[in-house]
């Protein structure tokens, strides 16, 4: 099955938080495991592990421990989905290599978002941001060069924005 939300592509993290979306009221895509199957096919995690309600259960935490600290500043409930994972750095004959580890193969897609915050947070938080539409719930990485995107989409949401603001001086 194709993945229904409109906006794909942004980093793991803030694709998770992107299940959630609007689209004639409130969606969400991990209301089943179903919709988990269709987040693992497009985030790249099918073979990470399987979908099923132990990791449905497992990807629900840590989308709410990363929205938390997104939002809120907050950051316990992230720390605790890091908890149950590390990264594992080894040489090989081939060169370094960084492997995850997790105490539960149910863990692994929402320990890996959890892990990308952090490395978005490393690099630039200023540049994660909420869609600046009032009736949008999406959120981006800010790829732009001087730092300035205010839409997910300018196609849509910067679109609405513009059209609203006409139609107001018209008015």
């Amino acid at each position: 099955m194709l993945d229904p939300r409109p906006h794909l592509g942004e980093p793991p993290a803030l694709d998770l938080l992107n299940t959630r979306w609007m689209e004639h009221g409130p969606r969400d895509l991990l209301i089943d495991v179903s919709g988990l199957g269709i987040w693992l096919d497009s985030a790249g995690l099918s073979e990470a592990a399987p979908a099923d309600e132990r990791t449905l259960e497992a990807v629900l935490a840590a989308r709410s421990a990363i929205y938390d600290t997104v939002v809120h500043g907050t950051h316990d409930a992230l720390n605790e989905v890091l908890d149950h994972g590390r990264i594992r750095r080894r040489l090989t004959g081939t060169g370094p290599v960084d492997s995850p580890e997790v105490d539960d193969p149910a863990r692994l897609p929402g320990w890996l978002a959890a892990n990308n915050l952090l490395t978005l947070l490393a690099e630039a938080p200023s540049r994660i941001r909420r869609c600046a539409h009032p009736d949008c719930v999406l959120f981006f990485y800010d790829t732009s060069k001087n730092g300035t995107r205010r839409w997910h989409s300018m196609a849509t949401c910067g679109n609405r924005a513009k059209a609203a603001r006409h139609q107001a001086r018209r008015a």
